[in-house]
């Protein structure tokens, strides 16, 4: 009972955490396109607040890899299986570039359209960036369900 608990927090703070982050990043660029800086100052917000809350996603799932599966009787999960260091790996690097690439161009943008600068190429530097993001995260949910190396 304890492990499907944990495991739909887990699956909750997926859809609820990185979902959202996936969305800021991805539509971060429309503010940029159209010089709003407000949006872009929103859309950096929530790209450090959702980031910071993904690490919960990480932190339950090790939960889970100290538990027993009530289907397997097995642990879980360890880190000498692919898909969880992988996906550890995909989540880092995800992380990273949201807070590395992401949100510095997104407060960059702000002030340039702020002081009616032009920020053409901060916009293709964070929708790549938050389309690489994307798909990070989309490899992390494929790993999750087939669970290579398991």
């Amino acid at each position: 009972m304890v492990f499907k608990v944990i495991l739909a927090l887990h699956v909750l703070l997926a859809v609820f955490a990185v979902g959202p982050l996936v969305h800021a990043v991805t539509t971060a660029g429309r503010g940029l396109r159209t010089a709003d800086a407000s949006a872009t100052a929103a859309s950096a917000r929530m790209v450090r607040m959702y980031t910071a809350a993904s690490v919960l996603v990480v932190v339950v799932g090790f939960g889970l890899m100290s538990m027993k599966s009530p289907y397997t009787h097995k642990p879980a999960g360890s880190f000498g299986q692919t898909w969880v260091w992988l996906s550890l790996v995909l989540w880092v690097v995800a992380a990273a570039a949201a807070i590395g690439l992401v949100t510095p161009g997104l407060d960059k943008a702000t002030q340039r359209i702020g002081a009616g600068e032009p920020v053409k190429e901060l916009t293709a530097r964070v929708a790549a960036s938050g389309g690489v993001i994307g798909v990070l995260f989309a490899a992390i949910v494929v790993l999750m369900v087939y669970r290579p190396g398991a």
